[in-house]
C-alpha cells in the first residue's frame, strides 16, 4: 500500500524559519551519496498509519459524513482545518524567500523538531562518491546491536513473490546499506617519468601489435592464394611499421579531411608533410586492405558447434578486456549504460534505437565509473540469444555480466530503464550490490498500487512511495511521470536543486529576490540518479570529440578502432588521475588536455619511423653529389612504361621504362636521372 494522501495536499513544510542558524539544512559534506553542493535535502521520518482501517476511513468518506458524526469528529475536522491554514501559510512564508526546503511526504502534515530529526535520522555523514579509501557508509546503523538485523536487508524472503499482493508495504522500513571500503583507483607501477605511450601500453600491450603483424601478413598471403596471384605492391610488414600505421591514425581523428588520400596531396595546403614522410599513400592504402586480428583459415562456418559471431576480433577482446578491468579498479559508483556505433556495413546485430543520435548501429553496453568517466567492462550485443538464454531478460543478462567480480564488495550501480527491475535489483542486493534506476511501470513486480491507472494524475514534485526491505519503489511527476527502483535510499527524503536559470542570473547579477529561485522538489533515488548516472556519457563525450580510423563495411574494423579509442580514453584517465593533473615531461603548456596526450602518443607511436618514400629522400639526398659512386644508375625498370618523376616534379608528362631502381622512380633517359639525383 502507498501512503494516502489528501486531494490537496501536496507539500509538507518542515521548515519555516528564515534564520541560518536555525535552519536544518544539510552542508554539502553531509549530502547523501555524491550530490552536488547546491542539492538541498532533508529527511523525514515516516509516520506510519494507526490501522488499515483509518486509511480507508480517509480515503472514502465524504466531507458530508465527517461532518454528521459526534463531537469527538468535529474536533478532529477543526484539527484538520487549522493544519491546512499553518500549512498555507508557511507555504506563503517561503514564497516571500524565508525557507527553501520543500519536502513532499505521504504523511499529513507533521512538524518535526530538531531532536526528533536527531533520533530518527536515516543518514548520517556520507563522504564523495570517489573517495577510495572511505570507510564510511551513507546510512549509520551503529545503534544496532546485532550483525543479524544489519544484515537482515540482504535476506530476502524467498518464499513471497513480488508479484504478490503482500510483497510490497508502507514506506517506514529502515534500510541498510553496507560501507565501500574497497582499494580503487589506478593500479599500476609506473613512476613518475613515465610518458603516455607507457601509460597506454597498460591497456593496448604491445604483444597485440604482435598479433596483428602476424595475422595481417598471413591473411595477404591468404588473400594472394585465393586470387591465384602474387600482389607486387605488398611486402610483409613488422611491428614498428603497424604502430606508425597506428599513429598515422589517431592523427587523423584531429587533423580531419573527408577522403585519406588527401593526406597525401601535393598541395601545400591540404597534403601532411609527416604523413609523406612516414610512409607512401599506396602503402597505408595495402595495410588497411589485409589489416586482419584472427586466423581466417580456422574461422568457424555459421551453424557450427563452435561458432562465436566476434570470431574476427576476439583476439582483441580477451586482451583488452583484462587490462581494462587490472589497471583501474572500480569506485564506489559505477554507471551502465549503452553507446551506438554507426557502421556503414552490413552487420546482423544492428539495432534501430529511435531515442538515440545515432538511429541505427551496433551496440556495446558499457560499465564506467560515475565520476572520470573511466570503462571497465564492455559488453558487444550480437543478436537473439540462444535457447538457454532465453528464459531472462536480455537487461537482467547484461548487467550480471558486467558486474562479475564485484560481489560483496557494496558498489552502487546506477542504470537506465532498459535494465531496472525487481528481479534484477534482488539479485544484485543478495550479490551485495546496490542499485538504481527508472523503470517501467508494467513491468513484472512493480507495485500495483504505484500504476498510472491507480496513481492518476500527478502534480509537479508530488510522489508515492512502497517498500519491502531494501527495495523502495517510487512515482513522481517531474518533467514527466517517472518511475523508479532503488535499493540505496532510504524513503521520505526529498531534495531540491536550485533553478539553473535563475542561478546564472543571480551569478551574473540580474536578481536580487529569491523568487523563483526554488526547483522542483525530488525524491532522493531520482537525485542520486541525475548525479550518478554520468559515467558512459562522459566516457563518450571523450570519445567521440577524436575519432580514430576510417569508415569501411567491414564491420569489424569499426570493433577494432573503438577499442583503440576507448584503450587512449581509458590512458587518459589513468595518467590524469596517477599524476594529479601534472604534465609529463617536456610539456610545455598549462593544462595538459586530451588532445595533447593524443598527439604525444601518435608522435611516440610513429617515432623516427620512414617507408620506403622516406628512406628514398634521406638517400636521394645523402648521395647527391656522386649517384653512381653508391649504385645508382639508370636501367630498365619495367616492360610498361611510367610518368617520369622528374618531368612530373616541373608539371610535364612524360614517360619512361627505365628509371632508377634504387630510388624506385622512373626517369627519362635524358637528363631526367643527373637533374633527379640533384
Amino acid at each position: 500500500m502507498a501512503t494516502a494522501r489528501t486531494e490537496r495536499e501536496l507539500f509538507t513544510i518542515l521548515e519555516t524559519s528564515a534564520e541560518p542558524e536555525s535552519s536544518t539544512e544539510c552542508d554539502s559534506q553531509e549530502s547523501p551519496l555524491n550530490l552536488s553542493a547546491d542539492v538541498k535535502w532533508l529527511e523525514i521520518p515516516n509516520r506510519k498509519q494507526d490501522s488499515d482501517e483509518e486509511d480507508e476511513v480517509r480515503e472514502e468518506e465524504e466531507e458530508e459524513e465527517e461532518v454528521e458524526e459526534d463531537g469527538e469528529g468535529e474536533n478532529g475536522a477543526a484539527a484538520a482545518a487549522a493544519a491546512t491554514e499553518e500549512a498555507a501559510d508557511a507555504a506563503s512564508f517561503i514564497a516571500g524567500g524565508g525557507c527553501n526546503i520543500i519536502l513532499v511526504t505521504g504523511s499529513n502534515g507533521i512538524k518535526h523538531d530538531e531532536e526528533e530529526y536527531a533520533e530518527d535520522c536515516y543518514y548520517s555523514t556520507s563522504t564523495n562518491c570517489s573517495d577510495a579509501t572511505s570507510n564510511d557508509s551513507d546510512i549509520d546503523f551503529s545503534d544496532l546491536e546485532e550483525e543479524e538485523e544489519r544484515r537482515g536487508a540482504f535476506r530476502l524472503d524467498d518464499d513471497l513473490d513480488e508479484d504478490s499482493p503482500d510483497f510490497w508495504g508502507e514506506p517506514d522500513q529502515v534500510i541498510s546499506i553496507e560501507p565501500f571500503s574497497a582499494v580503487s583507483g589506478p593500479q599500476h607501477s609506473l613512476g613518475d617519468d613515465a610518458d603516455t605511450r607507457d601509460y597506454f601500453r597498460l591497456l593496448f600491450p604491445d604483444s597485440l601489435f604482435e598479433h596483428m603483424v602476424e595475422q595481417t601478413n598471413n591473411y595477404a598471403l591468404y588473400r594472394q592464394r585465393r586470387s591465384g596471384k602474387a600482389d607486387p605492391h605488398w611486402h610483409p610488414t613488422d611491428v614498428r611499421e603497424m604502430k606508425a600505421y597506428v599513429g598515422l591514425n589517431i592523427l587523423m581523428g584531429i587533423n580531419q579531411l573527408p577522403d585519406t588520400g588527401m593526406y597525401w596531396a601535393s598541395d601545400i595546403f591540404i597534403g601532411n608533410a609527416g604523413f609523406k614522410k612516414t610512409m607512401t599513400a599506396r602503402r597505408f592504402e595495402k595495410l588497411t586492405q589485409y589489416l586482419q586480428l584472427c586466423d581466417r583459415e580456422a574461422e568457424p562456418v555459421r551453424g557450427e558447434r563452435c561458432y562465436d559471431g566476434l570470431y574476427k576480433i576476439r583476439p582483441l577482446l580477451d586482451v583488452v578486456e583484462n587490462t581494462m578491468w587490472d589497471t583501474y579498479t572500480p569506485n564506489r559508483c559505477l554507471t551502465i549504460d549503452k553507446c551506438s556505433i554507426a557502421p556503414k556495413g552490413r552487420f546482423s546485430p544492428t539495432q534501430y534505437m529511435s531515442s538515440k543520435p545515432v538511429k541505427k548501429g551496433l551496440t556495446v553496453w558499457m560499465l564506467c565509473d560515475s565520476r572520470s568517466g573511466y570503462c571497465h567492462r564492455t559488453k558487444i550485443h550480437v543478436g537473439r540469444p540462444g535457447d538457454d538464454e532465453g528464459a531472462t531478460s536480455l537487461g537482467y543478462r547484461v548487467v550480471t555480466f558486467l558486474v562479475r567480480g564485484l560481489e560483496r564488495q557494496y558498489h552502487h550501480l546506477f542504470m537506465d530503464s532498459f535494465f531496472t527491475s525487481v528481479p534484477l535489483l534482488q539479485r544484485l542486493l543478495r550479490d551485495g550490490l546496490y542499485a538504481c534506476g527508472p523503470t517501467h511501470p508494467g513491468r513484472r513486480g512493480y507495485p500495483e498500487v504505484l500504476r498510472p491507472r491507480n496513481v492518476g494524475k500527478l502534480c509537479q514534485g508530488e510522489f508515492y512511495q512502497c517498500q519491502h526491505g531494501n527495495l523502495v519503489a517510487t512515482v513522481t511527476r517531474d518533467v514527466k511521470m517517472v518511475n523508479c527502483l532503488s535499493t540505496n535510499s532510504a524513503p521520505g527524503i526529498v531534495g531540491i536543486s536550485p533553478d539553473r536559470q535563475q542561478h546564472d542570473k543571480e551569478e551574473e547579477g540580474e536578481s536580487d529576490s529569491m523568487d523563483g529561485c526554488l526547483g522542483v522538489p525530488r525524491p532522493l533515488p531520482l537525485l542520486l540518479y541525475q548525479e550518478n548516472m554520468r559515467g558512459v556519457d562522459l566516457c563518450d563525450q571523450l570519445r567521440e570529440c577524436y575519432q580514430v580510423g576510417r569508415p569501411c563495411k567491414k564491420w569489424w574494423r569499426y570493433f577494432l578502432w573503438f577499442y583503440v579509442n576507448l584503450c587512449i580514453v581509458n590512458a587518459y584517465i589513468v595518467m590524469r588521475e596517477s599524476r594529479g593533473g601534472t604534465p609529463p615531461a617536456g610539456f610545455n603548456g598549462k593544462q595538459f588536455t586530451q588532445r595533447h596526450y593524443r598527439v604525444r602518443l601518435a608522435q611516440q607511436l610513429i617515432g623516427d619511423y620512414q617507408g620506403a618514400r622516406g628512406m628514398e629522400r634521406a638517400a636521394r639526398k645523402r648521395h647527391a653529389d656522386s649517384p653512381i659512386e653508391y649504385g645508382h644508375r639508370l636501367e630498365r625498370m619495367s616492360e610498361r612504361s611510367r610518368r617520369c618523376r622528374n618531368c612530373t616534379n616541373k608539371g610535364l608528362r612524360h614517360e619512361s621504362v627505365f628509371g632508377c631502381k634504387i630510388c624506385n622512380v622512373h626517369l627519362c633517359r635524358g637528363g631526367c636521372f643527373s637533374e633527379f639525383h640533384k
